[in-house]
């Protein structure tokens, strides 16, 4: 426990036999329930967890969740979340199945949490130069390029790490989310976020040292990965913007996010009207190339001006 709070750690796991046992026995001594969700693994996972729950020194702090088929960790984690929920766990955290979060940085995500000074903590593996040298390059590239499209998405623009799974989320969260809808593969934790900013929850961000090369396997393929979340965020983002700005309290800003996808959107087909014509006579027309100039600009201009009123409306959320 921590200041009278019961702290619980959800740990998605899938062919995680490797490293699986390190999870559970680095466990900091102050958490008091850790929940493997086992997603249908085919290796021996499960069997290294079950010889923990035979062993009296984790038999009352281990507990093993099964899913009957692979449903992916964003519905493994919700499993977790809710069998948390019904123990009374005051802040449930969550850590990976393969020793890639360091254990020592648990109590800097659950203490905002714990204190009541977040509702939702997310770990920041960006926040120091350690990053660049030690996540592989293409992954810190790939991470950076989503966690922008991520602030857009979720009105969290102070979340600099959208794509690490180390987290802790209040009993009082769990309550109120509507954890059933989350993304079930990978993805969940844009769209947590989205979430989360729609319900207007206070997220934390909460620098934590990255962990590689320790014999982890990752499945992720990038190539596949961008164009599916992207779109994932695109529909999450047209989902907040409904919710939060039109259903639960207007804001001008949807006119402004309106205005800029009209201009921005009708300066495609100016563009390549003036490529043709170039292709054609081997000019362009000067009325033509101003049209472009102006729905660009303007678009632009937007676009800008309702980011910066979601930036403005959305600071208190920033659990500072």
């Amino acid at each position: 426990m921590l200041k009278d709070k019961k702290i619980a750690v959800v740990v998605p796991a899938y062919n995680e036999e490797l490293l699986i046992r390190t999870v559970i026995e680095t466990m900091p001594e102050f958490v008091d329930a850790i929940y493997i969700v086992d997603d249908c693994s085919t290796d021996g996972t499960v069997a290294r967890v079950e010889a923990h729950l035979e062993s009296p020194n984790y038999s009352h702090l281990v507990k093993l969740i099964k899913n009957k088929k692979n449903q992916g960790v964003g519905t493994a984690i919700t499993k977790g979340y809710r069998t948390a929920e019904a123990d009374k766990m005051d802040v449930v955290a969550v850590m990976a199945g393969d020793a890639q979060m360091d254990p020592d940085d648990l109590i800097k995500i659950v203490m905002p949490v714990v204190e009541d000074k977040a509702d939702y903590t997310k770990g920041n593996r960006l926040f120091t130069g350690e990053a660049w040298d030690l996540i592989p390059r293409y992954r810190y590239l790939g991470n950076a390029t989503l966690s922008l499209l991520t602030k857009i998405a979720s009105g969290y623009w102070h979340v600099a790490d959208s794509q690490t799974g180390y987290t802790a989320l209040s009993l009082r969260a769990i309550k109120i989310l509507p954890l059933e809808k989350l993304y079930a593969r990978y993805g969940y934790p844009n769209h947590m976020l989205v979430m989360l900013n729609i319900f207007n929850m206070r997220v934390r961000d909460v620098p934590v040292k990255p962990v590689y090369n320790i014999g982890e396997k990752s499945g992720i393929k990038l190539y596949s990965v961008v164009p599916r979340l992207s779109r994932l965020l695109l529909v999450t983002f047209l989902w907040r913007m409904r919710e939060k700005y039109i259903i639960r309290d207007f804001h001008p800003l949807i006119f402004f996010y309106m205005l800029a996808f009209l201009l921005l959107g009708a300066s495609l087909p100016l563009g390549l009207r003036i490529f043709w014509i170039w292709y054609q006579v081997g000019g362009i027309p000067a009325i033509n190339t101003l049209a472009v100039m102006f729905t660009i600009i303007s678009g632009l201009q937007a676009l800008f001006f309702a980011m910066w009123f979601d930036l403005e409306y959305n600071k208190s959320l920033s659990g500072d």
